[in-house]
């Protein structure tokens, strides 16, 4: 399974390239973004060095696929942030990130909304997000793709299933 683009009518979701590094190193240039997910902003070779090997993909014998994608938003024609999927057996664990400027905007579930979509016509419809309790915006995107909360929890995050 590979990435492939993915279009939605004000979005263009274009799978991961190390050339997107420097674009993608500003989108995420706010401290503020990584409250709840943690770490701090990259710079760009820090993420030229981190997208290399994820396009490289998980090693070799497992049945992991790693889906990554950058969100263009159309009209203005940025990079304002990334969804990602982990395949395995069918199973997939998904995760957006937009960056701080672009929040607000329905931009984080509408490309969540178009991943998990991709993601059902490839055969992929068990979901699986960890949020962290106190992102309100981030619950919003997962019950708008369709996952609820669970009693789970992995570092700290509530881990959010499809029914």
């Amino acid at each position: 399974m590979d990435a492939e683009p993915i279009r939605t009518p004000r979005l263009t979701l274009e799978p991961l390239a190390v050339e997107h590094a420097p674009e993608m190193a500003e989108a995420l240039d706010d401290p503020a973004l990584h409250t709840f997910i943690g770490g701090s902003p990259a710079t760009a070779g820090q993420l030229r060095d981190r997208y290399t090997r994820m396009v490289a993909g998980p090693p070799a014998g497992g049945d992991d696929a790693w889906l990554n994608w950058v969100i263009r938003l159309d009209g203005p024609d940025c990079l304002v942030g990334y969804v990602q999927a982990t395949v395995t057996s069918g199973r997939a664990s998904v995760a957006w990130v937009v960056g701080t400027p672009w929040q607000g905007r329905g931009i984080a579930g509408e490309a969540a909304l178009a991943l998990t979509g991709w993601l059902g016509e490839h055969g992929v419809h068990a979901l699986v997000a960890t949020v962290h309790p106190d992102h309100a915006a981030s619950s919003a995107v997962a019950r708008r793709i369709g996952l609820v909360p669970t009693d789970g929890r992995v570092d700290g995050e509530v881990v959010w299933r499809s029914e």
